[in-house]
């Protein structure tokens, strides 16, 4: 896979057992989990797609990061099983969000650009550090790679969210906000595809042998 941190040296992957690893996941989930009943709120407040799609986004990791916790430490076969329920869960969100914003499409509701704005910049704040506190493990085996996966379409989802704030204040219109939440299942999709990819090589794989 390209872009391998140690280039063309030997190195051994971050440990998945290691407790500083479930430490960020541990501060990852609390994130995720905060910012979900954040952003369900502000999203019924302002009527934005963008916000609401978002809002599950959160809700869907911190459930990711519940299931990294419960398989760091354990056999490849798990951590790939784990992963490769993780990324159907993701392409799941990605479906329900396009449908979902088809329908704002149709009913054609203007959200409220301050709002979306505000809680997008919060939202990217949040997303930002914990994608910080995972940079370590980005090369990791599947699962880890899927985490970290997560975090960095959270962070462009974000940007893209304060995007749909200007448009929205901008225009007048609700499109730019359909178009972002539209940009968010789309990343879903696209993070799923990868995802399940990297699950299903490492499923063929044997697990080490123990250390004797």
């Amino acid at each position: 896979m390209a872009g391998h941190c140690c280039g063309d040296q030997d190195c051994a992957p971050p440990d998945p057992g290691d407790r500083r690893y479930r430490r960020v996941l541990w501060a990852a989930l609390g994130i995720n989990a905060a910012m979900f009943v954040v952003e369900i709120v502000a999203s019924a407040i302002a009527g934005s797609s963008a916000l609401r799609a978002d809002a599950l986004d959160f809700l869907a990791d911190a459930g990711n990061y519940g299931v990294s916790l419960f398989v760091a430490g354990m056999a490849l076969r798990y951590r790939a099983r784990a992963a490769l329920a993780k990324g159907a869960t993701m392409g799941a969100f990605g479906v329900w969000v396009m449908a979902s914003t088809l329908w704002h499409a149709v009913e054609g509701t203007l959200p409220h650009a301050g709002t979306i704005g505000a809680i997008g910049l919060l939202a990217f704040l949040a997303n930002a550090s914990v994608l910080g506190l995972l940079w370590v493990y980005r090369h990791g085996d599947a699962n880890m790679r899927s985490v970290w996966v997560c975090s960095r379409n959270d962070v462009l989802a974000n940007v893209a969210v304060m995007a749909a704030a200007l448009g929205v204040a901008g225009t007048g219109t609700p499109w730019p906000d359909i178009a972002v939440a539209a940009v968010i299942g789309g990343l879903a999709l696209q993070g799923a595809v990868h995802i399940i990819r990297s699950a299903r090589v490492e499923l063929r794989q044997p697990d080490p042998a123990p250390a004797e």
